[in-house]
C-alpha cells in the first residue's frame, strides 16, 4: 500500500513538473533583441540576425542538462550552418574565464555569449513559469528557434521528465522551417 502510494506521489509530481513546460510559450512573438558579447569579445546583435534562423541555447556551466545538451548542439551547428542557420549558447551571470574554461572541453565552432547580468534570460522566461525560480534562471537549459523575422518559433522549457538531451524536438522543427521558406 506504500508503494502505491509513493508511486502515485512521483506520477503526480511528474506530471505537474511537465505541465507547462511542453506549452510553446511566446510562440509567434517577436523575439526580444539583444547585444551581448562573445567569450572571443566580438558583440553579436540578435537585430542583426534578420534574414537568418537563430537558435538560442540558454546555459550556465553548473547545469547538468545544459551540459548533456552541449555536445549535440555543436553538431547541430555543424549539420545545419550551411542552411542559413546561427547557433549561440547564451551563458547567464557568469564570469567569462570560468565559461572559457568549462566550455572548452566542448570546443563550440558558434559563439557562446556572456549574459552577465541576466537581464536577456530573464527577458525570455514566460510569465508564471517556474515562479520559485529568479527570472533569469527560467530559461535555463532551453531551446529556442527564432525564425527569420526574428519571431519566436520554438521554445522548450527544461522538462526532467522527458528531457530531450539529442535535441529530436528542435531538430524536427528546424527541419519544418526550413521545407517551409
Amino acid at each position: 500500500m506504500r508503494y502505491r502510494i509513493m508511486l502515485i506521489i512521483v506520477l503526480l509530481l511528474s506530471v505537474m513538473f511537465s505541465i507547462g513546460q511542453e506549452d510553446q510559450y511566446l510562440i509567434g512573438r517577436p523575439a526580444a533583441t539583444f547585444t551581448l558579447k562573445a567569450i572571443d569579445g566580438k558583440s553579436y546583435s540578435l537585430a542583426e540576425m534578420k534574414g537568418t534562423y537563430v537558435v538560442l541555447h540558454f546555459a550556465a556551466t553548473w547545469c547538468p542538462f545544459c551540459n548533456a545538451e552541449a555536445p549535440h548542439l555543436e553538431e547541430l551547428y555543424k549539420n545545419y550552418r550551411d542552411k542559413n542557420i546561427q547557433v549561440f549558447i547564451v551563458d547567464v551571470k557568469e564570469d567569462k574565464d570560468l565559461v572559457e574554461k568549462s566550455l572548452a572541453r566542448f570546443k563550440f565552432s558558434f559563439p557562446v555569449l556572456l549574459d552577465a547580468d541576466g537581464a536577456v534570460s530573464a527577458s525570455y522566461a514566460p510569465e508564471g513559469v517556474q515562479p520559485d525560480l529568479a527570472r533569469d534562471e527560467v530559461p535555463l537549459a532551453s531551446n529556442l528557434i527564432l525564425d527569420k523575422e526574428g519571431k519566436i518559433r520554438f521554445y522548450s522549457l527544461l522538462n526532467s521528465a522527458n528531457f530531450d538531451a539529442k535535441l529530436t524536438q528542435l531538430k524536427q522543427k528546424l527541419d519544418e522551417l526550413l521545407q517551409m521558406k
